[in-house]
């Protein structure tokens, strides 16, 4: 059984190991030891609310319960940009024109941008190669929008992803090799990791801050813009799926796409529904296919659960719950739950049902 659960302290070597296998790219999970340490403590304080609600960064583990092992992580960060200035690049068009000579040209233009300041951001996605595969990437990318939207007063209504960019084996991006390596005098590698642990303030005392046109730059960088690292492309499809779009803005190092959506169109939280625990004896089948399942969320904010039953336990105002299920929930006979179809099951949504969307905000 896979659980969405809290990151915990004893996932540190789980995340470290995985981190390490993630190689260079993944830039808010570095294989730093210290850094992981500080973002598990971050995510404690985050879920005990012991931190200010807009500097929360909330991280989940996904645990293999038989092994007792975590096998994948994802985040939400509150808020960015309140604390360090958050950078992106905008794709526009610069128009110049003369009527006198009958010209005119429309230059597409990188233009720095802070548009993100302030708003939800989902990140810091890793799956162990091992559970790729099954729906394990669904539950693990999609369990965080239950959370978004139980708990909607802690987040902005629109959220967003910053995916990664183009760069090779090496890790060389050709965006950074044609346009950052020029004002940065570094390798995007060292750029991307100081980024990741924080330390952004170079990039407001060394970026150019007036327009770069992108006529001026390389093919070969020109090619990357807005497109996605070859290893990222399945992240992105799962979240276009969603209902996430691209927003014009792309990342300052390797050119990466921003995709953003609001929390009520999601399709995750859309297609939700409300229904009460009924744990039962009888035995459940709970190795199904993907597109046989229905995720199930309790509704606590600090002991925040998911995982996966047939979408055969789920009635018109109940879920049947295998008792070693509803322990892994923490969750009793009677207790109101989220459920959600694993994968688009179109007409046969769950919120079409009767019961749905009742009581939302119950536990919260």
């Amino acid at each position: 059984m896979l659980v969405i659960r809290p990151l915990q302290q004893e996932d540190l070597d789980d995340l470290y190991e995985m981190a390490q296998k993630a190689g260079k790219g993944l830039t808010t999970l570095p294989a730093d030891r210290e850094l992981l340490q500080r973002k598990i403590d971050m995510a404690r304080e985050s879920f005990r609310q012991r931190c200010a609600p807009e500097a929360a960064l909330y991280l989940f583990a996904m645990e293999d319960v038989e092994a007792k092992k975590t096998v994948g992580i994802s985040g939400i960060q509150a808020r960015v940009g309140l604390d360090e200035v958050f950078y992106n690049y905008r794709l526009s068009v610069t128009v110049n024109a003369s009527s006198e000579l009958g010209v005119h040209v429309r230059t597409p233009t990188l233009h720095l941008s802070n548009d993100m300041t302030d708003v939800s951001e989902i990140c810091s996605l890793l799956l162990s190669k091992d559970y790729q595969g099954g729906g394990n990437g669904l539950l693990l990318s999609r369990s965080r929008f239950m959370y978004l939207d139980e708990f909607r007063s802690h987040f902005s209504e629109k959220v967003f992803a910053e995916m990664r960019g183009v760069s090779d084996e090496e890790g060389n991006s050709p965006l950074w090799d044609a346009l950052g390596s020029k004002f940065f005098d570094m390798e995007f590698s060292k750029a991307d990791v100081l980024s990741g642990l924080g330390n952004k303030a170079f990039i407001a005392e060394l970026m150019p801050k007036y327009p770069i046109y992108l006529p001026m730059l390389p093919s070969s960088a020109r090619a990357v813009i807005g497109r996605v690292h070859d290893n990222t492309a399945p992240a992105l499809k799962m979240l276009q799926a969603e209902g996430f779009n691209f927003n014009g803005l792309v990342d300052i190092f390797d050119g990466g796409p921003v995709v953003e959506a609001f929390i009520p169109s999601i399709r995750t939280v859309r297609d939700s529904a409300n229904r009460h625990v009924m744990v039962t004896r009888k035995p459940v089948e709970l190795d199904v296919p993907a597109d046989e399942k229905v995720m199930v969320s309790n509704r606590s904010f600090r002991d925040f659960r998911v995982t996966t039953v047939p979408a055969t336990c789920v009635g018109p105002d109940t879920v049947k719950l295998p008792p070693e299920v509803a322990e892994a929930l923490q969750v009793e006979s009677g207790d109101s739950v989220r459920v959600t179809s694993l994968k688009d099951r179109g007409s046969r949504s769950l919120s079409g049902t009767r019961g749905a969307r009742q009581g939302r905000r119950l536990g919260a």
